[in-house]
């Protein structure tokens, strides 16, 4: 369990650094991956390029539903 101050206020520019930082571990690791699968670097840039584009988006959106509506695992 971690406890967070109440007077604490989480601003969406947290989001959106989470988001950054996500995301450019995630890009580098499809990048390899698709890199050593196909063992073509074209492909794995092209994979990365389309994750990079798509996956944030999709990202913030998620932490924002969490963070707004599901109130899961959050304790008063």
């Amino acid at each position: 369990m971690i406890k967070v101050k109440v007077n604490m206020i989480v601003e969406k520019k947290r989001h959106l650094a989470k988001t950054i930082s996500y995301r450019v571990i995630s890009t580098l690791i499809g990048f390899v991956i698709m890199w050593i699968v196909s063992g073509s670097v074209k492909v794995g840039a092209a994979f990365g390029v389309a994750e990079l584009i798509y996956k944030p988006i999709q990202y913030y959106i998620h932490e924002r539903v969490w963070y707004r509506w599901i109130k899961y695992g959050l304790k008063k």
